[in-house]
């Protein structure tokens, strides 16, 4: 088995004796956490014969394959990840980790300041529609909350 120093399992759930069901599992596991187990009911509930082949790669892939990997911690990897989203303009999928980012621990300063970096290396319009995005996530999640 692959170790770090620390004798943490370098490779998460990719491990050599882990089964595919074992890394999908372990991907859906971290899916909900991140993402919440609504957004994940509904992808699941929305999958047909042409898009069950990518829910299943995402879920054992970019979950179960990167996301359960002990290298950085899941606050890094939504600071990581909203950063690329920016970069690329894939402003719906921003919405969605910007959610994702509080339920991983980062405050609205903390998502504040990853965007005024990435307005600095990703471009001031991307920023723009960034902080847009970011501003209706959290009015959405105000509005939902009991006064």
């Amino acid at each position: 088995m692959s170790t770090v120093s620390d004798g943490a399992e370098r490779n998460g759930a990719v491990q050599p004796e882990a089964t595919a069901q074992d890394i999908y599992d372990a991907g859906m596991a971290v899916r909900r956490e991140v993402l919440g187990s609504a957004h994940v009911d509904r992808a699941n509930a929305g999958k047909d014969s042409f898009t069950e082949d990518y829910q299943d790669m995402i879920t054992r892939i970019a979950w179960g394959g990167i996301w359960t990997r002990p290298g950085l911690s899941r606050q890094m990897r939504s600071a990581i990840t909203l950063t690329a989203l920016v970069a690329h303009g894939h402003w719906e999928e921003l919405a969605m980790h910007v959610r994702a980012a509080l339920n991983n621990g980062l405050s609205r300063d903390d998502i504040k300041e990853i965007l005024l970096q990435s307005a600095i290396y990703c471009g001031v319009p991307s920023a723009n529609s960034a902080f847009k995005t970011a501003q209706k996530v959290f009015a959405d999640i105000d509005a939902s909350e009991p006064n």
